[in-house]
């Protein structure tokens, strides 16, 4: 009976749990029934929505495809040549352009490889890096010399001098445009050679003219001499302009040109300058100041430095109002090229209380045949000039041609004073005489 007991208790118990475990089913599910069928309602409400979405993220990848595409085609063919490459600098993508300028034809978009070893120009190679480093748009002008395996192939291919703007793009990669300017320095030599030629052709003609001016001026009388004599002032104009313009297409086909290199004390000539010049600066009233060290010597040609000033105190003469002054400072200053000794430079400026330069001038007051604002180009003192080189567009190119022949440079301005122009002129050739004076 005690077992029965015991057999009859334990199946009233199981028969009670399982009655549990049914009846707690039976409310889990009513309880989770509403949230089946709204989860069920909400994901139906769902679908339209993610497959909108869906279909715009699809038309947005595909209109990114179209413009990517269009951008590729765009500089594919532009005028420029276009490169890419990574971090690496290995080649991504190059346009026709570049593969015309660098004579990249043997390489496929497919490639990536070194752009050091597809184009032999360590040039672009540091203007690549240097944009990487500094991460900023840099621009470099070069000679390119184009190297082939094949030998026979050289001689007919010419080198090329090129200009590259550089930009950086992110993870380290560097794009670069590419500019082909032979084409117009070649125009450059054959405009030269051409204008060359005829100013030659020209000096037989003018000078055959000039001996029948002077013919006639000694056998003319008042007034019928009075044209005569304004003939031969544009027979002079004319043959000046030529003789310049001869001068600078030699100067600028030799840079390096021949100088009669000596010592020159420059403050000697400036003022001999100054006393060719004083009849004209005379009648305007005009003065002459000089502020600096009494001896400045430098190792120059006397006659080419002597043609420099002639032509810019005669041009402040002309442009200055009477009664004004004109002021030329000179300085010796030192400038540190990177090593240990001081390299000294002499800067002279020159000064004068005149129109001065107008800002849109500036920029090309050296370019030859500029003419820019009226009030500096046009003078009532033009019929009086003395230098020959003056007056015909070429004066200041010559000035700066002359200068760069000497390791010099030039730079025009307006003084913030006077507002008339200011010409500033550095000197390298320095010699000892002058640095046994204190530096200003």
């Amino acid at each position: 009976m005690l077992l029965l007991g015991f057999f009859l208790g334990l199946a009233v118990g199981i028969g009670f749990w399982v009655w549990q475990q049914v009846q707690l089913k039976r409310y889990m599910g009513r309880l989770l029934r509403p949230l089946t069928s709204h989860s069920d309602k909400m994901g139906l409400l769902l679908i339209p929505g993610l497959r909108q979405e869906i279909a715009m993220v699809k038309q947005h990848r595909q209109d990114l495809q179209q413009s990517l595409q269009t951008y590729q085609d765009l500089l594919d063919f532009a005028p420029v040549g276009y490169l890419q490459v990574d971090e690496e600098n290995q080649l991504l993508w190059c346009n026709r352009q570049a593969q015309e300028i660098l004579y990249l034809q043997r390489w496929q978009p497919e490639q990536v490889r070194l752009l050091l070893e597809l184009v032999r120009s360590y040039e672009l190679d540091h203007l690549i890096e240097q944009t990487r480093d500094r991460q900023k748009p840099q621009m470099g002008e070069w000679v390119f010399h184009p190297s082939f395996d094949d030998a026979a192939e050289m001689p007919t291919i010419k080198s090329l001098a090129l200009r590259a703007s550089s930009l950086p793009l992110p993870n380290g990669q560097v794009g670069v445009f590419l500019e082909n300017r032979q084409p117009l320095l070649d125009i450059n030599q054959i405009r030269d050679r051409s204008f060359s030629d005829l100013a030659h052709e020209l000096r037989t003609p003018l000078t055959s003219i000039r001996l029948v001016v002077e013919t006639l001026q000694n056998r003319l009388e008042p007034p019928l001499n009075r044209w005569v004599n304004r003939l031969m002032q544009e027979v002079d104009r004319l043959i000046n302009l030529v003789q310049s313009w001869l001068e600078l297409t030699q100067m600028e086909a030799n840079p390096n040109m021949q100088l009669q290199a000596k010592a020159v004390e420059l403050r000697s000539l400036i003022a001999s300058v100054w006393e060719t010049l004083e009849p004209l600066a005379g009648r305007q009233s005009l003065s002459f100041s000089y502020s600096g060290p009494e001896n400045l010597w430098i190792k120059a040609d006397k006659a080419r430095i002597y043609q420099v000033f002639l032509n810019l105190l005669d041009n402040s003469i002309k442009y200055s109002p009477p009664g004004t002054s004109i002021h030329v400072q000179a300085k010796i200053q030192s400038t540190n090229n990177g090593g240990d000794t001081a390299s000294p430079i002499l800067e002279i400026n020159l000064i004068d209380s005149g129109v001065g330069f107008s800002e849109a001038d500036l920029p090309h007051i050296f370019e030859r045949f500029y003419r820019g604002d009226k009030a500096r180009t046009h003078s009532p003192q033009d019929s009086n000039s003395i230098g020959a080189i003056v007056g015909n567009g070429l004066g200041l190119a010559i000035v700066e041609q002359i200068l760069i022949a000497h390791g010099g440079s030039i730079k025009a301005m307006n003084h913030p004073e006077t507002g008339g122009a200011w010409m500033q002129l550095q000197f390298r050739e320095v010699m000892a005489n002058s640095l046994s004076q204190d530096y200003s």
